[in-house]
Parts: structure tokens; C-alpha cells; sequence
């Protein structure tokens, strides 16, 4: 009998969004966590206001796993009309982010330093994030840990419930097994069209900045396969 790998599942462990490898603090980024946090951290035993915490109205992004952060700061502070919420578990990538974010005054970010499916599941709201990005999350490449990454059927169920209509999910990986099992997994789903002209993967769109992990991807021959899919209006997960 196969196990049941959904998040949540009884008895078993649930698929979580995160390795935990934790590196060191450095001073920089201890005082950051210290002084940045009541500024930017979000409590994730509360349920997402996103109007109460940003103190506006504004379409929400999501980025799942930001790593150090650079990616996730140049963006918001590309588009301050948008309202980000990023989800990392590291302590000294959370701490990095909030260094950029205090040094060049970008106020439209929010961290959340917790697992991003049980806080998806428990706390956001439906229909609520306008994307979701999710670049370069752990590829398990060994088959007997496939289960164990992120990009799941039951997984998608869940975004599909978070993102509103017209919302896009921005998926990144350098590793191409990870991206065609992500595509079949996503081509599958009634809620999510796929956006390639092609019907299987796009090109980087300009917008999104290399990050650290597509750069050493790159530097050791890998291949980066982009993957966007826009939330079908009107349609609901069964």
C-alpha cells in the first residue's frame, strides 16, 4: 500500500517546505533578527490580515523559501505598488533580508519564519495571494525521497485555494527531472493554465532576478526551467 504523503496526513509526516540546515549567525544579521523583527516579522499563530499588517490594500505575493533574500528585496522594492510576504525558515537568510530591507527602507515586505504549508493551511486566508513564487525549492533528486518534495498534487489543491483568480504561480528549479515532474503535476490540475506558449516551460521572464542557488545552478552546467501557471478563474479544487 502506498503511504499517504499529504500534508497532514494522520500519523505520518506531513511534506514541509523547508530542509532545516541551519548556518551561522553572524553579528550583522543577529541584530537585524533583533531589531528588524518588530518592524517586519508577521506572527504566524495569528490568522493573515494582509490589509492590517501592510497598512494597505495592495495585491499580495508570496514567495515560499527566499534563501537569503536578495531576489525577494529587489523585487518589492521594483514594485512598490504590491504588497510581499516571504516564508523562510533560516534564521540567517531571514536575518539578511531584514538588513536589505532596513538599509534601503522597503516597508512592502513581510517575513514569516515558519513552515509555509501548515502556515498556508491554518492561517491565510482563501483567495488572498495574487502569486506565488516558489524558485529553486530542495529538488530531493534521489528517487526514494520524490515524496518528499514540495510540489505535490495535494500541495497544488492548497495553493489553488489560497490564490485568487487570475493569481500566477511562478515555479523555478535547476533542476530538470524537478521541473518536468512539476509540470506534469501542475498540467493536471483543473484550477491552473498553463501559461507557455508551448505548453511545457517558459523563458525566465526579465523581471526575475538570478538568484544565488540559479547561479551556482549555471556555474555547474544546470539548466533553469521556468514554470507559470495562472490561477483559473471561477474554479475550485474538488
Amino acid at each position: 500500500m502506498a503511504s499517504d504523503s499529504r500534508p497532514g496526513a494522520k500519523g505520518l509526516r506531513p511534506i514541509r517546505s523547508y530542509v532545516l540546515r541551519q548556518g551561522r549567525l553572524t553579528t550583522a544579521q543577529k541584530q537585524a533578527l533583533s531589531e528588524g523583527w518588530p518592524r517586519y516579522g508577521v506572527d504566524p499563530s495569528v490568522r493573515l490580515d494582509p490589509d492590517a499588517v501592510f497598512g494597505r490594500a495592495a495585491p499580495l505575493i508570496l514567495e515560499i523559501g527566499f534563501g537569503n533574500g536578495e531576489a525577494l528585496a529587489a523585487l518589492a522594492q521594483a514594485e512598490p505598488d504590491k504588497n510581499f510576504i516571504g516564508v523562510e525558515v533560516h534564521q540567517p537568510g531571514v536575518g539578511h533580508l531584514l538588513r536589505l530591507l532596513d538599509a534601503d527602507s522597503i516597508d512592502n515586505v513581510r517575513v514569516v519564519a515558519v513552515d509555509a504549508v501548515e502556515w498556508l493551511q491554518a492561517r491565510v486566508p482563501d483567495a488572498s495571494l495574487s502569486g506565488v513564487r516558489i524558485w529553486f525549492p530542495d529538488p530531493w533528486p534521489k528517487k526514494r525521497h520524490h515524496k518528499r518534495r514540495l510540489v505535490q498534487p495535494d500541495f497544488v489543491d492548497l495553493l489553488a485555494r489560497k490564490v485568487a483568480g487570475g493569481g500566477v504561480l511562478h515555479l523555478a528549479t535547476d533542476w530538470v527531472p524537478y521541473a518536468e515532474h512539476m509540470l506534469a503535476v501542475l498540467s493536471e490540475h483543473s484550477g491552473f493554465t498553463n501559461l507557455s506558449p508551448t505548453g511545457d516551460f517558459c523563458d525566465r521572464p526579465a523581471w526575475r532576478p538570478m538568484t544565488r542557488f540559479e547561479r551556482r545552478g549555471t556555474r555547474l552546467g544546470h539548466e533553469t526551467r521556468d514554470l507559470l501557471f495562472e490561477r483559473s478563474p471561477g474554479q475550485h479544487p474538488s
